[in-house]
């Protein structure tokens, strides 16, 4: 009991009893729908470099992969979601979708990226957290239902987690031998499953949005004071995003990548060291080593993806030397 006190005295910024439990739901329903994404991008590589005789070194990679380390990746997530306040994860909610929108208008005729499914893990799970936050927020049996939302995200979670696992050890078999209920159906449809997830984000990050507009919002007195927060925080960000996405573009690199996440955590850093908490500070370094470890979980994945990128330039390059 005086362990509890004191702790609670150090770290005022936490939820505890019943609340701690609330986050602790939240942060595994967030870490289930980052798994689950996860697994259905895995799905889709597979057999997209499984179809295509020049990527065999590819799809042997993706199967090499160690599912201890989904088991690993969905518990360090679970503290990360349960620990994160709900300031920090607006902020990377809110700035990711601007990226995501900047984004997806820079790529040719509006072509998608696997390699956005990928980027998004962390703020997708701090999406989650946010919206059951505010959906739930003062509803009386708030703890079970949060409960229910886990019961369902976990089946869904085990069973992605098993179909991933099939595909990756019998699809190759099955898919010729035609036996197979679950590999005939992906072998007919697993083009869509990039449809799929974008209809899916879409619903999240819009629910996500507001709910994290909402949570800021309300620790502003004051409109003018929201209006003082918001407009700066607006304009820089978007000049930020408009820059590193430029440099991404042009340097597609693994480097790059870590580099966008060590600016952006920069600019949130100094935007709440002169308008947060301390605790607010705490959860963005917090916040870098979830990036960080999404990132780096799913490194194998993300080179595949920037391989494909690479391959239609060098092919169209070649087009034109051969044109000449």
């Amino acid at each position: 009991m005086l362990s509890f006190e004191f702790l609670a005295s150090w770290l005022p910024g936490l939820a505890w009893g019943s609340s701690l439990m609330d986050s602790l739901l939240q942060g595994l329903i967030g870490a289930c729908a980052v798994s689950v994404l996860c697994s259905l991008v895995k799905i889709y590589l597979y057999i997209q470099c499984l179809n295509d005789p020049d990527r065999q070194k590819e799809e042997e990679t993706i199967r090499s992969q160690w599912s201890v380390l989904d088991h690993i990746h969905f518990f360090l997530l679970t503290l990360i979601f349960t620990v994160v306040g709900y300031r920090v994860a607006a902020l990377v909610v809110l700035e990711f979708s601007l990226r995501a929108v900047s984004m997806l208008l820079s790529l040719n005729k509006g072509a998608h990226s696997s390699q956005l499914y990928l980027l998004c893990q962390y703020s997708l799970g701090c999406g989650i957290s946010c919206s059951l936050s505010y959906l739930l927020e003062g509803a009386p049996h708030r703890s079970c239902n949060l409960a229910l939302s886990l019961g369902l995200a976990g089946l869904i979670t085990c069973y992605v987690w098993r179909l991933a696992r099939h595909v990756c050890t019998m699809y190759e078999l099955h898919s010729k031998e035609r036996y197979c209920g679950v590999c005939i159906f992906l072998l007919t449809t697993w083009h869509g499953i990039p449809t799929l997830l974008c209809n899916a984000l879409k619903i999240t990050f819009v629910v996500a949005d507001l709910a994290a507009v909402a949570l800021i919002n309300r620790d502003f007195l004051t409109t003018s004071e929201a209006i003082r927060f918001w407009t700066p925080l607006t304009i820089c960000y978007t000049l930020l995003v408009i820059y590193m996405q430029e440099e991404q573009r042009h340097n597609p690199s693994e480097q790059m990548v870590y580099q966008t996440v060590f600016v952006r955590m920069g600019g949130l850093l100094i935007l709440l060291m002169t308008v947060g908490r301390w605790m607010d500070i705490m959860n963005i370094f917090i916040s870098l080593v979830g990036e960080i470890w999404c990132l780096v979980r799913a490194g194998i994945m993300l080179d595949i993806c920037r391989a494909q990128v690479r391959l239609p330039t060098v092919t169209g390059s070649g087009q034109m030397a051969t044109g000449k």
